[in-house]
């Protein structure tokens, strides 16, 4: 599967570090057990979860407050 190239995936997100958290955290809700929100062509969690960020199905943001503490 050709994955989207890492300059499109990171204007779904503010920062890479975002891009890479959020995606790790939806293959890991795909391997508890979740059902993708894409007909998977392939079977890797990471693969989907980039997937679906890619195609906008996923929405996420950083919370800076926290980061200031």
């Amino acid at each position: 599967m050709n994955q989207p190239p890492i300059n499109e995936l990171v204007k779904k997100a503010d920062c890479r570090y975002t891009l890479v958290v959020e995606s790790s955290k939806r293959a890991r809700e795909l391997v508890a057990g979740a059902q993708p929100l894409i007909a998977p062509k392939d079977r890797q969690p990471v693969s989907i979860a980039v997937e679906e960020i890619s195609r906008g199905l996923l929405s996420f943001h950083r919370n800076l407050e926290d980061e200031e503490d």
